[in-house]
């Protein structure tokens, strides 16, 4: 039977593998839905990929937190993490002005997706990814007791926020075709993005800027 150190670090590097899992398919599913985006024309698939792309430097702060506590459980030296916060935060700005303004840009010329069944797969696999993620990170953290990694299976749940959205709206397109169901989600998707920024500012200044808000 291992030791308690051993399980510990063992633990560790169970929770790191899933938070570099997690930047991967981050970056896989921003590939994916930038294209069939921009392919399709749905805003609201195009601005989740972004958005994608933007949740890699949170998790990457996440995930150089969680080797720092494996390492240095007293280590409360978080300039690296504060930076990649105030990173992430100032693109999530960046994304919600892009978003707003492409949506009233969208209402106006009358322009619609020609389909948004991409943008239904992406969230379904998404939705279920992340929610088998959270799981996973959470039993891991409490087992450690570590705010690190209980704050990176918390950090998830905006993932599956944003996936709901493009559920919602990719779906109510795909079978009822109304007009502007893609810039509604567009919409809501900036408008998260808003939240998200703001949320990576105030952790930034705080003494604990692993700990996410997700209400």
């Amino acid at each position: 039977m291992a030791s308690e150190p051993q399980h510990s670090q063992t633990l560790y590097q169970t929770a790191f593998r899933l938070s570099l899992f997690t930047i991967l398919f981050s970056i896989a599913e921003g590939l994916v839905s930038i294209f069939f985006g921009y392919k399709d024309g749905s805003l609201t698939l195009f601005g989740f990929g972004v958005d994608s792309f933007i949740e890699v430097i949170s998790a990457l702060g996440i995930a150089h937190m969680v080797v720092q506590t494996q390492r240095d459980p007293g280590n409360d030296d978080y300039r690296f993490e504060r930076r990649a916060l105030r990173i992430t935060g100032s693109s999530f700005y960046a994304l919600a002005i892009g978003l707003t303004a492409s949506s009233i840009y969208n209402l106006v010329i009358g322009q619609k997706p020609e389909t948004t069944f991409a943008g239904v797969i992406v969230s379904v696999v998404s939705i279920i990814t992340m929610l088998v993620l959270k799981r996973a990170k959470a039993k891991i953290g409490t087992e450690l007791k570590s705010a690190a990694v209980l704050a990176d299976a918390e950090c998830t749940q905006v993932c599956i926020y944003m996936s709901l959205v493009l559920l919602a709206a990719s779906g109510l397109y795909e079978l009822t075709n109304i007009p502007y169901a893609d810039v509604v989600g567009s919409l809501a998707l900036a408008y998260l993005s808003v939240k998200e920024g703001r949320e990576c500012f105030e952790r930034a200044k705080s003494d604990t800027p692993y700990v996410c808000d997700v209400d």
